[in-house]
């Protein structure tokens, strides 16, 4: 089998192979209808370039190839998106690369964004970059290491930087374009997008209305470089911390709780306090932990309403309590204050957290308007906030390591992460009411179950149980306490998903003595713990190909064989 053919069965998915496009030095693949890789003399420039339409809600219109032509030096793509159909152009001539897009709407559409869209590669993390505007002067900056919370380039014509010894210039033309950092919601990538945020949205594109941009690509290799192959090697060091506390989520389907006892060693629930089915949530949360201690995450509560729940969640079990807003999803200091005065009135010492219920881009951005009496810290992760493919699931492993050592670097606290999940269980940036402000019972679910497009139907593929290992290991650094993933039960849950075997194997792994792999590829993971005189190691291949991994750990190494997507469990003796 291919790449993609082994890619697509682990997926549990058929997808369209890759069209690859190569004249003179440049070359990338067309991924439906995105150009990714996109390379010069073999080394990747941009991740990818793609024209995007996004509605009032920042949904993004799923695209339909319709058509593909490709010449020695031009490769032409129609892309059908609702309403609009969309006509790309990549043209190659010399050092140069061409792309040019355009829209017509048929009909009239509201758009957040329409437009082409930049991913730069996150490897370019630090270097210098000149930013040249639409009046001619020119910004000397840097793409940023740490992740930025805010734009770091604005009102963009031109940008320019050298990365090793390939030097790259783009020039846009058809909108302003500016730039934001993406590592914020754990993809791989900066991107550089036209239309500014700071002008209003939505904007009608009135039927008949056509839009077109352009960018061109201008690259020079200024020396050679000689390539170096990576290690397939994994060292696992001792460290004076413990595994991470693991856990999962309240299972948000209609329906009564599951039979099953809930996994790991916590139950996160998210409380609707701004709707009536506030408390059958908490009931079945209840029944469902099988006497493991709730998470609880209560969202939206007016002072009446937080109050009641208190008073529920008082002869409960509980791990930790935090309280966020309905709308902007953080922790805000009236309701925050309030939780803590509440729980000292009635005598409860379960833990507090605060934060956000939403990706890491919301800590990022409030932090500083948060109490300043919040001990630890939380928020979400789902690698598909902009992207469905599963390159985008893959790589978003090594952001996730990066977004938490940012948390903990920047909070200077502990940190719970979760849950994760593969797509997002609520549209934090909707415009308009979200769907689970109107249930009143459970008899069609609540939060994820009800939220479009929150069920991705790999969420049973074999090529979860690697994902997740993968997502332990890199989530497991210094100052994160608990992490936790998917649902008990349920399209979203453990449940008839190979995520369930991840879960026994970290379980087991919880709160022993870590070993942490620092040397870890973006592509090859391990999370080990010692106990007596055994070391338990976790090894995950994210490749679509098989993998001989040397794994060393207190003084013993062994060579290990990992099937494409696949994860091991190593039980080791040493001296």
């Amino acid at each position: 089998m291919s790449t993609h053919e082994i890619g697509d069965a682990a997926w549990g998915e058929t997808t369209t192979p890759p069209r690859e496009f190569a004249s003179g030095p440049w070359s990338l693949q067309l991924r439906d209808d995105e150009l990714a890789d996109i390379s010069f003399d073999g080394r990747v420039v941009l991740r990818s370039i793609r024209g995007v339409a996004r509605d009032r809600d920042w949904g993004t219109l799923t695209p339909v190839v319709t058509s593909v032509t490709q010449t020695d030096t031009q490769l032409t793509v129609d892309v059908a998106l609702g309403d609009l159909t969309a006509h790309l152009v990549v043209a190659a001539e010399g050092d140069e690369l061409e792309v040019r897009w355009s829209c017509d709407a048929h009909a009239d559409f509201w758009r957040n964004r329409l437009g082409l869209v930049v991913l730069h590669p996150p490897f370019v993390a630090g270097s210098a970059l000149t930013v040249g505007h639409a009046d001619g002067s020119i910004v000397e900056t840097t793409y940023p290491l740490e992740i930025s919370a805010h734009q770091p380039a604005f009102d963009i014509q031109s940008l320019e930087w050298q990365h090793g010894a390939l030097a790259t210039r783009l020039a846009f033309s058809g909108d302003v374009f500016e730039m934001e950092d993406q590592r914020n919601w754990t993809d791989a990538s900066y991107k550089t997008y036209s239309t500014p945020l700071s002008l209003p949205f939505p904007v009608k594109v009135a039927a008949g209305e056509t839009v077109s941009q352009s960018i061109r690509i201008s690259c020079a290799t200024l020396a050679s470089i000689e390539a170096t192959a990576a290690s397939d090697r994994i060292t696992l060091a001792e460290t004076d911390r413990t595994v991470p506390r693991i856990g999962t989520s309240a299972t948000t389907g209609p329906g009564d709780a599951s039979s099953a006892p809930s996994p790991g060693d916590f139950l996160l629930v998210e409380i609707p306090a701004h709707t009536d089915a506030w408390r059958a949530v908490l009931d079945r949360a209840v029944t469902e932990a099988s006497g493991l201690p709730l998470d609880v995450r209560i969202v939206g509560a007016t002072a009446e309403r937080l109050d009641e729940v208190l008073d529920a969640l008082a002869p409960l079990s509980l791990e930790r309590v935090a309280v966020f807003t309905a709308d902007t999803h953080v922790s805000e200091p009236e309701p925050w204050y309030q939780l803590v005065d509440g729980l000292a009135t009635r005598g409860l010492t379960a833990a507090t957290v605060g934060g956000t219920r939403a990706h890491f881009t919301e800590l990022n951005r409030t932090l500083h308007r948060l109490p300043w009496s919040i001990p630890a810290y939380a928020f979400s992760i789902t690698p598909q906030m902009h992207a469905t493919g599963r390159e985008q699931i893959v790589e978003s492993i090594a952001m996730q390591r990066l977004v938490a050592e940012n948390a903990v670097r920047m909070t200077h606290a502990a940190v719970h992460v979760g849950p994760v999940t593969l797509r997002s269980r609520f549209n934090a940036v909707a415009t308009t009411a979200t769907p689970d402000a109107l249930i009143t019972d459970l008899s069609a679910g609540y939060g994820a179950a009800v939220t479009p497009d929150a069920t991705d139907p790999r969420q049973t593929a074999p090529a979860v149980l690697a994902w997740t290992i993968a997502s332990a290991a890199a989530l497991s650094v210094e100052g994160v306490d608990s992490i936790s993933w998917f649902e008990a039960s349920g399209p979203r849950g453990l449940n008839d998903s190979p995520a369930a075997v991840a879960f026994e194997w970290l379980t087991e792994l919880s709160g022993q003595p870590l070993l942490y792999a620092m040397d870890a590829s973006a592509d090859l993971w391990a999370i080990g713990a010692r106990t007596g005189d055994t070391v338990t190691v976790l090894v995950a291949n994210l490749r679509a190909r098989a993998a001989t991994v040397a794994v060393a750990a207190l003084a013993t190494e062994v060579s290990v064989e990992l099937e494409p997507f696949s994860a091991r469990r190593l039980v080791l003796t040493y001296a």
